[in-house]
């Protein structure tokens, strides 16, 4: 097999779904029961995320594309980043700002599975008028690379409580090294493209997140919600699980090669923009990290 093919191979949508797939798995192994009973303990908290997750992130990257006229394939790659669910890097990084993590990863959890029927019905509304929009398609990619692993890591540690407890602890090494896979595969297949795109794309991505975790935080302050509930609005309405988007982009819309731009670029952006946003929350009106926050 030539370099090419290789690279080829590796860069496809398919190698890049195995990858988060893996990811998905870790956060199955990672999930307790507790992260399951904040659904119900504090559904209000649990709606209001979720509800500003699907609303505030796809209609900001529809009028964000709107407002710097981006051509198809940049827009629908824009509108998937904001329609995907939330990631599993805004659980570590709300605990780093001294958030509350219960609710963080609560919501991470709920948007996930609510992933497989929003993300797809969200994509068809924003850019079903401009590009063909595949919504059964990604129903089913969503449910196999994310739903399916998820669920395949909750019945391992449910049947392999031992092999798991030691297991987990290599997890997080072995998901945060997919995910730079995924971010290095995206960007260097895509890295003539990125350039391609111009500084505009740079920016709309960097407005769509700085955008999301803004009204995530203002959301939560009109709702007079506590300040360790308002720093975990804000990580999880700003930082998106853009790998799933990348890969969505990258299976459904090859037509549109630059479609994975957005997610390749949001998925290091807001790394950085998370941990500076963590840096600022501690410095400034530091507050004691809570797991669980029952009341407002």
């Amino acid at each position: 097999m030539t370099v090419e093919r290789i690279m080829a191979a590796a860069t496809s949508g398919t190698f890049i779904s195995v990858l988060l797939g893996v990811v998905m798995f870790g956060m199955g192994l990672a999930t307790r029961l507790a992260d399951f009973k904040v659904m119900f303990s504090r559904p209000r908290d649990i709606a209001v995320g979720c509800a500003a997750q699907f609303t505030v992130m796809p209609a900001l990257a529809w009028t964000l594309a709107r407002l710097f006229g981006l051509d198809e394939a940049l827009t629908v790659g824009v509108v998937l980043v904001g329609c995907c669910p939330g990631g599993t890097a805004s659980n570590v990084i709300t605990y780093l700002a001294k958030g509350d993590l219960a609710l963080s990863v609560g919501m991470t959890g709920v948007s996930t599975l609510l992933a497989p029927l929003l993300t797809p019905a969200l994509t068809l509304l924003l850019a079903g008028r401009t590009v063909d929009v595949n919504a059964y398609g990604m129903f089913v990619n969503i449910l196999w690379v994310v739903i399916l692993p998820i669920l395949l890591g909750l019945a391992a540690k449910r049947f392999f409580p031992a092999a798991t407890e030691r297991a987990v602890r290599f997890m997080p090494t072995v998901s945060s090294v997919a995910i730079a896979v995924i971010i290095a595969l995206v960007v260097a297949a895509n890295a003539k493209r990125l350039w391609a795109g111009g500084v505009t794309i740079f920016v709309v991505v960097i407005l769509h997140n700085v955008g999301g975790l803004a009204l995530g935080y203002l959301i939560a302050a009109a709702l007079r919600l506590a300040e360790p509930k308002r720093r975990a609005l804000c990580i999880e309405v700003g930082m998106q699980n853009s790998g799933l988007a990348a890969s969505l982009a990258a299976v459904h819309f090859a037509a549109y090669p630059m479609a994975v731009v957005p997610g390749a670029i949001f998925s290091v952006w807001h790394n950085v923009s998370g941990a500076f946003v963590a840096r600022l929350f501690r410095k400034t009106n530091p507050v004691k990290a809570v797991q669980t926050t029952e009341g407002n």
